[in-house]
């Protein structure tokens, strides 16, 4: 049995990999529908081979849909993911929209399934921040083994996080137009994003952290476990795509770098690559376009009892985006949660 998909916000960089990731896996679709929240007309976008011409979000009914997969930003999810959910069809948000809200579940399929039945109160299941998701489809499996008590994170976070404009920044900026010395105006971003490493995303709140650092924060303990202590520092660098996190981790027992490496390997989602010599690790150019998440550098943190340090690298348009909401609906499908499920 197929289903019908629509694709809200199809023109953006994160709706055109979901439309790619629902190809790629493919997907049981009976009809996709790619759907626009402004200016669709005459924009076309491809599913597979086959191209695909935008409609208009004002105009489109919902009630013949199964799965809505929504990338148009938290404005429009607020907006539209209620009225879509109550047609009866299950919204899956990219947004920061709804993973707060108690009724609807922040899903990372790998780590929390079973808290997707809680959709059905709202009919609209979130999908956690691109920094979150990577990191915690690694910290489950260690969590698991060996109790995880505090998590301390610095993210290398790609400009492909903050949209188009935020990439085309940073190619205008690198295309020959710095010169050592001389500053460049910034535009999409508080300061120079070429050659340049900025710590700030988002917003900053009374407490100094940012609220990119507050969602890793809220959202492990939603994900994962209330009882684990995290702190972050997150930081925009001039890589197109892929984030990248270096992570120390304490444990409330004692686990061994090569019992995490065992474990990682056995883990749903991630790859280890570990080797203790030159380019032994993945970087986010490796990264880019790949499913997994990559964990490398895996070693002990003889700063505290119970330590381990590593590093880690995912796609933030896939596993961070596009293909987590693609794989929260295939659980859904698996899980024989739609109405019309076979």
């Amino acid at each position: 049995m197929g289903y019908k998909v629509a694709v809200v916000g199809a023109t953006g960089n994160v709706g055109r990999e979901m439309l790619k990731v629902l190809a790629e896996r493919k997907f049981p679709v009976d009809e996709v529908y790619a759907i626009a929240s402004r200016r669709p007309l005459g924009t076309e976008v491809t599913f597979g081979d086959r191209p695909l011409k935008c409609q208009d979000i004002e105009q489109f009914d919902f009630s013949k849909v199964d799965v809505c997969l929504m990338s148009a930003g938290s404005s429009v999810s607020k907006e539209w993911s209620p009225r879509i959910g109550a047609k009866g069809c299950i919204v899956i948000d990219n947004s920061s929209c709804w993973r707060y809200d108690l009724d609807v579940p922040l899903i990372v399929p790998e780590v929390n399934a079973d808290a997707i039945a809680g959709y059905t109160k709202k009919n609209i299941i979130a999908n956690p921040n691109c920094s979150t998701a990577q990191l915690v489809v690694v910290l489950k499996p260690l969590h698991d083994a060996a109790k995880i008590k505090r998590v301390v994170v610095s993210t290398y976070q790609s400009v492909s996080g903050a949209g188009k404009e935020a990439m085309d920044e940073l190619w205008s900026q690198t295309k020959g137009k710095y010169v050592p010395g001389q500053e460049v105006a910034p535009n999409k971003f508080p300061k120079q994003i070429a050659f340049n490493c900025i710590p700030h995303i988002d917003v900053f709140m009374e407490d100094g952290y940012t609220k990119e650092e507050w969602k890793m924060l809220a959202e492990t303990k939603k994900i994962l476990d209330p009882a684990i202590k995290l702190t972050a520092t997150c930081v925009r660098v001039p890589v197109f795509v892929g984030h990248s996190e270096a992570v120390t981790i304490e444990f409330e027992n004692p686990i061994s770098p090569e019992e995490a490496r065992a474990i990682l390997r056995d883990a749903p989602g991630v790859v280890v690559v570990d080797k203790r010599e030159p380019g032994g690790y993945v970087t986010p150019v490796e990264a880019a376009g790949e499913f997994g998440t990559y964990v490398s550098r895996i070693r002990e943190d003889a700063t505290v009892e119970n330590g381990l340090s590593l590093w880690v690298v995912s796609d933030n348009l896939l596993k961070g985006a596009a293909l987590n909401t693609v794989q929260i609906a295939e659980t859904i499908i698996a899980r024989k949660l739609l109405p019309n499920a076979a």
